[in-house]
Protein backbone atom coordinates (compact mmCIF):
# COMPACT_ATOMS: atom_id res chain seq x y z
CA UNK A 1 0.00 0.00 0.00
CA UNK A 2 1.33 3.44 -0.86
CA UNK A 3 2.21 5.67 1.97
CA UNK A 4 -0.50 8.02 3.09
CA UNK A 5 -3.24 6.20 1.18
CA UNK A 6 -5.47 4.57 3.73
CA UNK A 7 -7.76 1.79 2.66
CA UNK A 8 -11.47 2.47 2.86
CA UNK A 9 -13.72 0.17 4.92
CA UNK A 10 -14.68 -2.81 2.79
CA UNK A 11 -12.09 -1.99 0.14
CA UNK A 12 -10.85 -5.04 -1.81
CA UNK A 13 -7.31 -6.03 -0.84
CA UNK A 14 -5.67 -5.94 -4.27
CA UNK A 15 -2.41 -7.88 -4.41
CA UNK A 16 -1.04 -10.53 -6.75
CA UNK A 17 -4.21 -12.56 -6.94
CA UNK A 18 -6.17 -9.47 -7.92
CA UNK A 19 -3.65 -8.78 -10.68
CA UNK A 20 -3.94 -12.37 -11.91
CA UNK A 21 -7.76 -12.40 -11.98
CA UNK A 22 -8.02 -8.93 -13.46
CA UNK A 23 -5.36 -9.92 -15.99
CA UNK A 24 -7.68 -12.64 -17.30
CA UNK A 25 -10.33 -10.03 -17.99
CA UNK A 26 -7.79 -7.74 -19.64
CA UNK A 27 -6.68 -10.68 -21.77
CA UNK A 28 -10.23 -11.08 -23.07
CA UNK A 29 -10.38 -7.36 -23.83
CA UNK A 30 -6.99 -7.55 -25.56
CA UNK A 31 -8.22 -10.33 -27.85
CA UNK A 32 -11.49 -8.49 -28.54
CA UNK A 33 -9.52 -5.43 -29.69
CA UNK A 34 -7.43 -7.58 -32.03
CA UNK A 35 -10.61 -8.95 -33.58
CA UNK A 36 -12.26 -5.49 -33.71
CA UNK A 37 -9.36 -3.85 -35.55
CA UNK A 38 -8.42 -6.80 -37.77
CA UNK A 39 -10.54 -5.45 -40.62
CA UNK A 40 -8.42 -2.29 -40.63
CA UNK A 41 -5.51 -4.19 -42.19
CA UNK A 42 -7.75 -6.33 -44.43
CA UNK A 43 -9.89 -3.70 -46.14
CA UNK A 44 -8.35 -4.18 -49.59
CA UNK A 45 -8.51 -7.97 -49.30
CA UNK A 46 -12.13 -7.83 -48.10
CA UNK A 47 -13.15 -5.71 -51.09
CA UNK A 48 -11.60 -8.27 -53.45
CA UNK A 49 -12.89 -11.34 -51.59
CA UNK A 50 -16.52 -10.18 -51.40
CA UNK A 51 -16.52 -8.18 -54.68
CA UNK A 52 -17.81 -5.00 -53.06
CA UNK A 53 -17.28 -1.26 -53.53
CA UNK A 54 -16.12 1.29 -50.98
CA UNK A 55 -19.60 2.03 -49.61
CA UNK A 56 -20.29 -1.64 -48.97
CA UNK A 57 -16.85 -2.05 -47.40
CA UNK A 58 -17.50 0.81 -44.97
CA UNK A 59 -20.73 -0.93 -43.91
CA UNK A 60 -18.64 -3.59 -42.11
CA UNK A 61 -17.19 -1.08 -39.67
CA UNK A 62 -20.37 1.01 -39.45
CA UNK A 63 -22.46 -2.01 -38.46
CA UNK A 64 -19.83 -3.15 -35.98
CA UNK A 65 -19.75 0.29 -34.31
CA UNK A 66 -23.55 0.54 -34.30
CA UNK A 67 -23.84 -2.81 -32.53
CA UNK A 68 -21.07 -1.88 -30.09
CA UNK A 69 -22.66 1.46 -29.21
CA UNK A 70 -26.17 0.05 -28.96
CA UNK A 71 -25.07 -2.68 -26.56
CA UNK A 72 -23.51 -0.41 -23.93
CA UNK A 73 -26.57 0.13 -21.72
CA UNK A 74 -27.83 -3.49 -22.00
CA UNK A 75 -24.35 -4.79 -21.15
CA UNK A 76 -24.20 -2.57 -18.07
CA UNK A 77 -27.51 -4.03 -16.89
CA UNK A 78 -26.29 -7.57 -17.60
CA UNK A 79 -23.12 -7.06 -15.56
CA UNK A 80 -25.20 -5.77 -12.63
CA UNK A 81 -27.61 -8.69 -12.78
CA UNK A 82 -25.44 -11.64 -13.89
CA UNK A 83 -21.94 -10.74 -12.72
CA UNK A 84 -18.71 -10.14 -14.60
CA UNK A 85 -17.69 -13.73 -15.24
CA UNK A 86 -20.89 -14.72 -17.07
CA UNK A 87 -20.97 -11.57 -19.21
CA UNK A 88 -17.27 -11.77 -20.09
CA UNK A 89 -17.60 -15.46 -20.99
CA UNK A 90 -20.63 -14.73 -23.16
CA UNK A 91 -18.70 -11.93 -24.85
CA UNK A 92 -15.80 -14.30 -25.58
CA UNK A 93 -18.20 -16.83 -27.12
CA UNK A 94 -19.74 -14.18 -29.36
CA UNK A 95 -16.58 -12.45 -30.58
CA UNK A 96 -14.85 -15.79 -31.18
CA UNK A 97 -17.83 -17.08 -33.14
CA UNK A 98 -17.90 -13.85 -35.14
CA UNK A 99 -14.20 -14.03 -36.00
CA UNK A 100 -14.48 -17.71 -36.96
CA UNK A 101 -17.49 -17.09 -39.17
CA UNK A 102 -15.73 -14.14 -40.82
CA UNK A 103 -12.82 -16.43 -41.66
CA UNK A 104 -15.12 -18.86 -43.45
CA UNK A 105 -17.38 -16.29 -45.13
CA UNK A 106 -17.44 -16.08 -48.91
CA UNK A 107 -20.57 -13.96 -49.29
CA UNK A 108 -21.08 -10.34 -48.29
CA UNK A 109 -24.22 -11.01 -46.22
CA UNK A 110 -22.59 -13.75 -44.16
CA UNK A 111 -19.50 -11.63 -43.55
CA UNK A 112 -21.66 -8.69 -42.47
CA UNK A 113 -23.54 -10.85 -39.96
CA UNK A 114 -20.21 -12.16 -38.66
CA UNK A 115 -18.93 -8.64 -37.94
CA UNK A 116 -22.19 -7.76 -36.17
CA UNK A 117 -21.80 -10.84 -33.97
CA UNK A 118 -18.20 -9.86 -33.26
CA UNK A 119 -19.27 -6.33 -32.33
CA UNK A 120 -21.84 -7.71 -29.91
CA UNK A 121 -19.24 -9.78 -28.08
CA UNK A 122 -16.69 -6.97 -28.17
CA UNK A 123 -19.20 -4.65 -26.48
CA UNK A 124 -19.26 -6.92 -23.43
CA UNK A 125 -15.56 -6.74 -22.64
CA UNK A 126 -14.52 -3.25 -21.56
CA UNK A 127 -17.40 -2.64 -19.13
CA UNK A 128 -16.72 -6.06 -17.63
CA UNK A 129 -13.00 -5.29 -17.21
CA UNK A 130 -13.76 -1.98 -15.49
CA UNK A 131 -16.19 -3.70 -13.13
CA UNK A 132 -13.67 -6.45 -12.44
CA UNK A 133 -11.04 -3.87 -11.49
CA UNK A 134 -13.40 -2.13 -9.06
CA UNK A 135 -14.24 -5.44 -7.39
CA UNK A 136 -10.63 -6.62 -6.93
CA UNK A 137 -8.63 -3.43 -6.30
CA UNK A 138 -8.94 -0.58 -3.77
CA UNK A 139 -10.94 2.40 -5.00
CA UNK A 140 -7.87 4.65 -5.14
CA UNK A 141 -6.40 2.37 -7.80
CA UNK A 142 -9.40 2.82 -10.10
CA UNK A 143 -8.01 5.49 -12.44
CA UNK A 144 -4.73 3.65 -12.93
CA UNK A 145 -6.51 0.32 -13.51
CA UNK A 146 -8.66 1.90 -16.25
CA UNK A 147 -5.62 3.53 -17.86
CA UNK A 148 -3.66 0.28 -17.96
CA UNK A 149 -6.66 -1.55 -19.44
CA UNK A 150 -6.84 1.07 -22.20
CA UNK A 151 -3.13 0.61 -22.89
CA UNK A 152 -3.67 -3.13 -23.36
CA UNK A 153 -6.41 -2.24 -25.82
CA UNK A 154 -3.88 -0.19 -27.79
CA UNK A 155 -1.53 -3.17 -27.64
CA UNK A 156 -4.24 -5.30 -29.25
CA UNK A 157 -4.47 -2.76 -32.03
CA UNK A 158 -0.71 -3.03 -32.39
CA UNK A 159 -0.96 -6.79 -32.88
CA UNK A 160 -3.45 -6.23 -35.70
CA UNK A 161 -1.20 -3.82 -37.56
CA UNK A 162 2.05 -5.71 -37.03
CA UNK A 163 1.10 -9.40 -36.90
CA UNK A 164 -2.22 -9.96 -38.66
CA UNK A 165 -1.22 -7.79 -41.61
CA UNK A 166 1.82 -10.00 -42.23
CA UNK A 167 -0.08 -13.25 -41.69
CA UNK A 168 -2.87 -12.17 -44.02
CA UNK A 169 -0.57 -11.91 -47.01
CA UNK A 170 1.47 -14.95 -46.07
CA UNK A 171 -1.04 -17.52 -44.81
CA UNK A 172 -4.18 -16.22 -46.50
CA UNK A 173 -7.63 -15.07 -45.36
CA UNK A 174 -9.10 -18.22 -43.80
CA UNK A 175 -5.92 -19.24 -41.99
CA UNK A 176 -5.33 -15.75 -40.56
CA UNK A 177 -8.82 -15.04 -39.26
CA UNK A 178 -9.52 -18.66 -38.32
CA UNK A 179 -6.17 -19.03 -36.57
CA UNK A 180 -6.65 -15.82 -34.59
CA UNK A 181 -10.00 -17.16 -33.38
CA UNK A 182 -8.05 -19.72 -31.35
CA UNK A 183 -7.04 -16.87 -29.03
CA UNK A 184 -10.72 -16.32 -28.30
CA UNK A 185 -11.16 -19.98 -27.37
CA UNK A 186 -8.17 -19.72 -25.02
CA UNK A 187 -9.46 -16.67 -23.13
CA UNK A 188 -12.90 -18.28 -22.89
CA UNK A 189 -11.46 -21.39 -21.23
CA UNK A 190 -9.32 -19.33 -18.84
CA UNK A 191 -12.31 -17.18 -17.94
CA UNK A 192 -14.51 -20.18 -17.18
CA UNK A 193 -11.83 -21.94 -15.14
CA UNK A 194 -10.17 -19.17 -13.14
CA UNK A 195 -12.01 -15.86 -13.23
CA UNK A 196 -14.02 -14.82 -10.16
CA UNK A 197 -16.30 -11.82 -9.81
CA UNK A 198 -14.82 -10.68 -6.49
CA UNK A 199 -12.49 -11.88 -3.69
CA UNK A 200 -13.83 -13.90 -0.78
CA UNK A 201 -15.39 -11.75 1.89
CA UNK A 202 -15.96 -8.82 -0.47
CA UNK A 203 -19.29 -9.75 -2.00
CA UNK A 204 -21.09 -6.63 -3.22
CA UNK A 205 -24.43 -5.76 -1.59
CA UNK A 206 -27.55 -6.61 -3.59
CA UNK A 207 -28.14 -3.98 -6.26
CA UNK A 208 -31.07 -1.67 -5.62
CA UNK A 209 -32.97 -1.42 -8.88
CA UNK A 210 -34.95 1.81 -9.01
CA UNK A 211 -38.48 1.21 -10.15
CA UNK A 212 -40.35 3.25 -12.73
CA UNK A 213 -40.52 3.13 -16.50
CA UNK A 214 -39.28 6.68 -16.79
CA UNK A 215 -36.18 6.25 -14.63
CA UNK A 216 -33.73 5.79 -17.52
CA UNK A 217 -35.32 8.64 -19.44
CA UNK A 218 -35.04 10.94 -16.40
CA UNK A 219 -31.40 9.98 -15.87
CA UNK A 220 -30.55 10.83 -19.47
CA UNK A 221 -32.49 14.11 -19.39
CA UNK A 222 -30.85 15.28 -16.15
CA UNK A 223 -27.38 14.39 -17.37
CA UNK A 224 -28.00 16.08 -20.72
CA UNK A 225 -29.13 19.30 -19.02
CA UNK A 226 -25.66 19.70 -17.53
CA UNK A 227 -23.46 21.83 -19.84
CA UNK A 228 -20.42 19.76 -18.77
CA UNK A 229 -22.03 16.59 -20.13
CA UNK A 230 -22.75 18.18 -23.49
CA UNK A 231 -19.31 19.77 -23.66
CA UNK A 232 -17.74 16.38 -22.91
CA UNK A 233 -19.80 14.73 -25.63
CA UNK A 234 -18.73 17.30 -28.24
CA UNK A 235 -15.08 17.04 -27.18
CA UNK A 236 -15.30 13.27 -27.63
CA UNK A 237 -17.18 13.73 -30.91
CA UNK A 238 -14.58 16.11 -32.36
CA UNK A 239 -11.37 14.42 -31.24
CA UNK A 240 -11.88 10.66 -31.50
CA UNK A 241 -13.16 9.96 -34.99
CA UNK A 242 -10.18 10.90 -37.26
CA UNK A 243 -7.92 8.24 -35.76
CA UNK A 244 -10.69 5.65 -35.40
CA UNK A 245 -11.70 5.98 -39.06
CA UNK A 246 -8.05 5.78 -40.10
CA UNK A 247 -7.25 2.70 -38.01
CA UNK A 248 -10.55 0.89 -38.30
CA UNK A 249 -10.89 0.86 -42.08
CA UNK A 250 -9.67 3.61 -44.39
CA UNK A 251 -6.03 4.13 -43.36
CA UNK A 252 -4.56 1.12 -45.15
CA UNK A 253 -6.45 1.63 -48.46
CA UNK A 254 -5.60 5.36 -48.43
CA UNK A 255 -1.89 4.82 -47.85
CA UNK A 256 -1.61 2.03 -50.43
CA UNK A 257 -4.00 3.11 -53.19
CA UNK A 258 -3.83 6.91 -52.90
CA UNK A 259 -0.29 7.48 -51.60
CA UNK A 260 1.42 4.61 -53.41
CA UNK A 261 3.03 2.98 -50.36
CA UNK A 262 3.65 -0.72 -50.04
CA UNK A 263 1.48 -2.71 -47.64
CA UNK A 264 4.45 -3.16 -45.32
CA UNK A 265 5.14 0.58 -45.13
CA UNK A 266 1.46 1.36 -44.68
CA UNK A 267 1.29 -1.17 -41.85
CA UNK A 268 4.24 0.53 -40.17
CA UNK A 269 2.47 3.90 -40.38
CA UNK A 270 -0.63 2.43 -38.75
CA UNK A 271 1.69 1.16 -36.03
CA UNK A 272 3.00 4.71 -35.60
CA UNK A 273 -0.56 5.87 -34.85
CA UNK A 274 -0.97 3.22 -32.15
CA UNK A 275 2.44 3.84 -30.53
CA UNK A 276 1.85 7.58 -30.59
CA UNK A 277 -1.53 7.08 -28.90
CA UNK A 278 0.02 5.04 -26.09
CA UNK A 279 2.73 7.65 -25.47
CA UNK A 280 0.46 10.70 -25.74
CA UNK A 281 -2.09 9.10 -23.43
CA UNK A 282 0.44 8.92 -20.61
CA UNK A 283 1.56 12.52 -21.24
CA UNK A 284 -1.99 13.92 -21.37
CA UNK A 285 -2.91 12.03 -18.21
CA UNK A 286 0.01 13.52 -16.27
CA UNK A 287 -0.67 17.05 -17.53
CA UNK A 288 -4.38 16.97 -16.65
CA UNK A 289 -3.70 15.44 -13.23
CA UNK A 290 -1.42 18.38 -12.38
CA UNK A 291 -3.16 21.17 -14.30
CA UNK A 292 -6.94 20.73 -14.46
CA UNK A 293 -7.34 23.88 -16.58
CA UNK A 294 -5.30 22.25 -19.37
CA UNK A 295 -8.22 20.05 -20.43
CA UNK A 296 -9.74 22.35 -23.04
CA UNK A 297 -6.44 23.68 -24.47
CA UNK A 298 -5.24 20.10 -25.00
CA UNK A 299 -8.48 19.11 -26.70
CA UNK A 300 -8.57 22.19 -28.94
CA UNK A 301 -4.87 21.86 -29.71
CA UNK A 302 -5.38 18.27 -30.82
CA UNK A 303 -8.28 19.25 -33.07
CA UNK A 304 -6.25 22.07 -34.61
CA UNK A 305 -3.17 19.93 -35.19
CA UNK A 306 -5.25 17.14 -36.73
CA UNK A 307 -7.01 19.52 -39.11
CA UNK A 308 -3.72 21.18 -40.07
CA UNK A 309 -1.97 17.90 -40.92
CA UNK A 310 -5.01 16.50 -42.71
CA UNK A 311 -5.21 19.67 -44.82
CA UNK A 312 -1.50 19.50 -45.62
CA UNK A 313 -1.81 15.92 -46.89
CA UNK A 314 -5.06 16.53 -48.80
CA UNK A 315 -3.74 19.72 -50.39
CA UNK A 316 -0.25 18.50 -51.29
CA UNK A 317 0.39 19.58 -54.90
CA UNK A 318 2.07 16.37 -56.03
CA UNK A 319 0.50 13.02 -56.78
CA UNK A 320 1.72 11.63 -53.44
CA UNK A 321 2.45 13.37 -50.18
CA UNK A 322 6.05 12.88 -48.97
CA UNK A 323 6.70 10.14 -46.43
CA UNK A 324 7.79 12.57 -43.71
CA UNK A 325 4.43 14.34 -43.92
CA UNK A 326 2.51 11.07 -43.71
CA UNK A 327 4.57 10.02 -40.67
CA UNK A 328 3.86 13.38 -39.02
CA UNK A 329 0.15 12.98 -39.72
CA UNK A 330 0.15 9.53 -38.13
CA UNK A 331 1.94 10.86 -35.03
CA UNK A 332 -0.68 13.60 -34.65
CA UNK A 333 -3.53 11.14 -35.23
CA UNK A 334 -2.17 9.21 -32.26
CA UNK A 335 -3.24 12.11 -30.01
CA UNK A 336 -6.90 11.79 -31.00
CA UNK A 337 -7.73 8.88 -28.70
CA UNK A 338 -6.15 10.39 -25.56
CA UNK A 339 -7.78 13.75 -26.34
CA UNK A 340 -11.19 12.10 -26.58
CA UNK A 341 -10.80 10.82 -23.00
CA UNK A 342 -10.77 14.47 -21.88
CA UNK A 343 -14.48 14.53 -22.64
CA UNK A 344 -15.15 12.30 -19.63
CA UNK A 345 -13.27 14.77 -17.41
CA UNK A 346 -15.83 17.45 -18.28
CA UNK A 347 -18.85 15.23 -17.65
CA UNK A 348 -17.61 13.58 -14.43
CA UNK A 349 -17.64 16.64 -12.12
CA UNK A 350 -20.88 17.90 -13.68
CA UNK A 351 -22.92 14.93 -12.46
CA UNK A 352 -23.55 13.29 -9.07
CA UNK A 353 -22.36 9.69 -8.53
CA UNK A 354 -25.75 8.20 -9.37
CA UNK A 355 -25.59 9.69 -12.87
CA UNK A 356 -21.93 8.99 -13.69
CA UNK A 357 -22.67 5.98 -15.88
CA UNK A 358 -25.40 7.78 -17.82
CA UNK A 359 -23.22 10.84 -18.38
CA UNK A 360 -20.27 8.71 -19.50
CA UNK A 361 -22.54 6.88 -21.93
CA UNK A 362 -23.67 10.17 -23.48
CA UNK A 363 -20.06 11.30 -23.86
CA UNK A 364 -19.00 7.98 -25.37
CA UNK A 365 -21.78 8.12 -27.95
CA UNK A 366 -20.30 11.32 -29.38
CA UNK A 367 -17.19 9.67 -30.79
CA UNK A 368 -19.12 6.69 -32.15
CA UNK A 369 -21.65 8.91 -33.94
CA UNK A 370 -18.84 10.90 -35.56
CA UNK A 371 -16.95 7.74 -36.52
CA UNK A 372 -19.99 6.06 -38.05
CA UNK A 373 -20.88 9.21 -40.00
CA UNK A 374 -17.35 9.62 -41.36
CA UNK A 375 -16.94 5.96 -42.26
CA UNK A 376 -20.11 6.17 -44.34
CA UNK A 377 -19.28 9.57 -45.83
CA UNK A 378 -15.80 8.48 -46.97
CA UNK A 379 -17.21 5.35 -48.63
CA UNK A 380 -19.96 7.26 -50.45
CA UNK A 381 -17.56 10.00 -51.59
CA UNK A 382 -15.03 7.46 -52.85
CA UNK A 383 -17.69 5.88 -55.05
CA UNK A 384 -18.91 9.31 -56.21
CA UNK A 385 -15.45 10.68 -57.04
CA UNK A 386 -13.87 7.60 -58.60
CA UNK A 387 -11.77 6.67 -55.55
CA UNK A 388 -10.42 10.17 -54.90
CA UNK A 389 -9.26 9.64 -51.32
CA UNK A 390 -8.18 13.23 -50.77
CA UNK A 391 -11.62 14.55 -51.67
CA UNK A 392 -13.35 11.85 -49.62
CA UNK A 393 -11.27 12.59 -46.52
CA UNK A 394 -12.35 16.24 -46.67
CA UNK A 395 -15.53 15.06 -44.89
CA UNK A 396 -13.36 15.09 -41.76
CA UNK A 397 -13.30 18.90 -41.84
CA UNK A 398 -17.10 19.11 -41.85
CA UNK A 399 -17.47 17.11 -38.64
CA UNK A 400 -14.54 18.86 -36.98
CA UNK A 401 -16.09 22.25 -37.77
CA UNK A 402 -19.43 21.13 -36.34
CA UNK A 403 -17.85 19.79 -33.18
CA UNK A 404 -15.60 22.81 -32.72
CA UNK A 405 -18.53 25.22 -32.99
CA UNK A 406 -20.37 23.33 -30.24
CA UNK A 407 -17.29 23.21 -27.98
CA UNK A 408 -16.81 26.97 -28.27
CA UNK A 409 -20.53 27.53 -27.64
CA UNK A 410 -20.64 25.42 -24.48
CA UNK A 411 -17.26 26.04 -22.87
CA UNK A 412 -18.16 29.27 -21.04
CA UNK A 413 -21.45 27.86 -19.79
CA UNK A 414 -19.75 24.69 -18.54
CA UNK A 415 -16.95 26.64 -16.83
CA UNK A 416 -19.46 28.90 -15.10
CA UNK A 417 -21.47 25.92 -13.89
CA UNK A 418 -18.34 24.20 -12.61
CA UNK A 419 -17.28 27.32 -10.70
CA UNK A 420 -20.74 27.51 -9.11
CA UNK A 421 -20.39 23.95 -7.87
CA UNK A 422 -16.95 24.67 -6.40
CA UNK A 423 -18.24 27.75 -4.56
CA UNK A 424 -21.29 25.86 -3.29
CA UNK A 425 -19.15 23.01 -1.97
CA UNK A 426 -16.86 25.47 -0.15
CA UNK A 427 -19.84 27.24 1.45
CA UNK A 428 -21.29 23.91 2.51
CA UNK A 429 -17.97 22.91 4.08
CA UNK A 430 -17.70 26.19 6.01
CA UNK A 431 -21.20 25.80 7.47
CA UNK A 432 -20.76 22.21 8.66
CA UNK A 433 -21.49 22.37 12.43
CA UNK A 434 -18.53 21.53 14.64
CA UNK A 435 -18.80 18.45 16.85
CA UNK A 436 -17.71 18.96 20.45
CA UNK A 437 -15.20 16.47 21.89
CA UNK A 438 -17.75 15.00 24.24
CA UNK A 439 -20.59 14.65 21.81
CA UNK A 440 -21.39 11.90 19.33
CA UNK A 441 -21.65 12.56 15.63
Amino acid sequence: MSQGAAALPGDPPGGRRAVAVWGLGVGAYFVAIIFRTSLGVAGIDAAERFHINASALSTFSILQLLVYAGMQIPVGLMVDRLGTKKVLALGAVLFTAGQSAFALSHGYGTALASRALLGCGDAMTFISVLRLGSRWFPARRGPMIAQVAALFGMAGNLVSTMVLARLLHGAGWAATFGGSAAAGVLVLLLTLLFLKDHPEGHEPPPAAHTAGRGFVRQQIARAWREPGTRLGMWVHFTTQFPAMVFLLLWGMPFLVEAEGLSRETAGLLLTVVVLSSMAVGLVYGQIIARHHAARLPLALGTVGATALLWAAVAGWPGAHAPLWLLVTECVVLGACGPASMIGFDFARPANPPERQGTASGIVNMGGFIASITTLLAVGVLLDATGDDYRAAFCSVFVLEALGLSQILRLRTRAQRREQERVVASRVETVHVPAVSPGSTA
